[in-house]
């Protein structure tokens, strides 16, 4: 399940996109547009900027913007740099693993084969998706 601070990382990065090189977008509208407390905005939009994909300007015209084009972040990117992770269970993370508590050694393990192979599909799917892609709650219609 994605973290609520996850939810607002995309869908500040959604806003942002939107507004792709049409200069620099106050963290106010952000907040206000996106429904995101201003101080938990500013603490992730700090870490994506640390992370290259967003720049900002300090000062009464300051704001921010995408530092990359829309079609260079994927939304797997996104997860990743605000979870960590796209695996459901530690142990099947390319990049955080751990070894789960009272489980069965790694390599007996048929539900950690399970989850590498959920892990691998959607890092599939969320790697081919960019902020480029417009996602539209129209689609939501016809699901």
């Amino acid at each position: 399940m994605l973290s609520q601070k996850t939810r607002y990382t995309i869908r500040a990065l959604m806003h942002l996109a939107d507004r792709y090189q049409q200069g620099l977008v106050p963290l106010t509208e952000i907040a206000e547009a996106q429904n995101i407390p201003a101080k938990f905005l500013t603490v992730i939009l700090s870490e994506m900027s640390r992370a290259g994909i967003v720049a900002s300007q300090r000062g009464r015209d300051g704001g921010y913007e995408l530092a990359l084009p829309p079609v260079d972040i994927s939304y797997g990117d996104i997860i990743r740099l605000s979870r960590g992770s796209l695996a459901l269970v530690p142990c099947a993370s390319r990049f955080a693993h751990e070894k789960c508590k009272n489980c069965l050694e790694e390599n007996e393990c048929r539900l950690r084969a399970l989850m590498l192979q959920v892990r691998d599909e959607t890092a599939a799917v969320l790697d081919r998706i960019t902020l480029a892609d417009k996602v539209s709650v129209d689609a939501l219609a016809d699901a």
